[in-house]
């Protein structure tokens, strides 16, 4: 039974990655639209130092967004960064430290962004872990759960109030989060939201991922319910050739090695949902929604259930330290 419970999600995970191998195979990533320039616009992109990140960062500053880049790399590695980025683009990149598996760097990051006095209009919650072996963050969460969605649960709670006040009828404010096709066999266990019962990396990365969507339907429902002018949308960048996979097995380290060019998405085609997201005009107001291929998408049934949401948002609460008298602000 134990067996059982190791290898089934590996085997779900597997099984889902190659069927988006297969379909990646045959259909091109979506052309993204040439967008009118936004400047004056501020984003945030956590992870944006490398990968899909990186490529979103580049982009939404091509815009003529201002950049704020949330990363864990270290200052001479952020400068060479800096220097490429500058190469591509004439508007301000800048970088705050944020390491998501820490509770304490959230909240140091958004000190540090709101000292700059500027409004907040694009947050896209980029940063994550994939198939990392069993180990915790800093304060004690499961590295997948903790790292990409906890993190980012109190990331975006903590810049809510900014959101809002950046939005408006004409120009909501939006908040983009890279969930991923593993959700679709996610299962949420929320009395052992940690794996600790019987670990299992990819059942712990599902997981998360299927948290992540169940997040962004749930608090688009509190928006719209308070009129905000903020929406929120999770996106799927499909199977995209960055460091992440660097913990897959070996047979699948093989299989990309010789057929990344061919299969896999590069980073900049992982990054064009999540451009999309967060610059296309069509999407105005538009929250709730699963976005995979510059289309709206059916997410996992589970992602659909109102009482799971809840539950979660209830436990997400208390996990990262919300008083109870704020749970209801959001």
């Amino acid at each position: 039974m134990l067996v059982f419970s190791v290898v089934i999600p590996v085997l779900k995970v597997y099984y889902i990655g190659l069927k988006v191998l297969l379909y990646q195979l045959f259909n091109k990533s979506f052309p993204l639209p040439v967008f009118p320039k936004q400047n004056g616009r501020v984003a945030i992109v956590t992870g944006g130092a490398k990968g899909i990140g990186y490529e979103t960062a580049r982009h939404l500053a091509r815009l003529g967004m201002h950049i704020i880049i949330g990363t864990v790399k270290t200052h001479s590695n952020n400068m060479d960064l800096f220097s490429e980025l500058k190469y591509f683009i004439a508007f301000s990149v800048e970088f705050i430290h944020l390491d998501l598996t820490s509770l304490k760097s959230v909240h140091w990051f958004v000190k540090e962004f709101n000292d700059r006095g500027l409004p907040l209009h694009i947050l896209v919650n980029n940063a994550g872990v994939m198939l990392v072996p069993e180990r915790t963050t800093q304060d004690g969460f499961e590295e997948h759960i903790g790292l990409n969605y906890l993190g980012h649960f109190l990331l975006t709670k903590l810049l809510l109030d900014k959101l809002k006040q950046s939005g408006c009828q004409e120009s909501s404010a939006r908040i983009v989060t890279v969930s991923s096709v593993t959700h679709y066999c996610g299962e949420l266990d929320l009395e052992d939201l940690q794996s600790c019962s019987c670990y299992s990396s990819h059942r712990a990365y599902a997981q998360s991922k299927l948290a992540l969507v169940l997040f962004t339907y749930y608090l688009q429902q509190r928006l719209t319910a308070e009129g905000s002018h903020v929406t929120t949308n999770a996106v799927d960048p499909g199977v995209v050739n960055t460091d992440l996979y660097q913990n897959i097995c070996w047979p699948a380290q093989l299989l990309k090695g010789l057929m990344a060019g061919l299969l896999f998405r590069t980073p900049e085609e992982g990054a064009s949902i999540s451009i999309y997201a967060a610059a296309a005009p069509e999407l105005e107001g538009v929250g709730g929604c699963y976005l995979y291929n510059g289309q709206r998408t059916k997410s996992a049934d589970a992602s659909y259930d109102e009482e799971l949401q809840s539950r979660l948002w209830t436990l997400s609460c208390s996990l990262v330290g919300i008083p109870e008298q704020h749970r209801k602000v959001y």
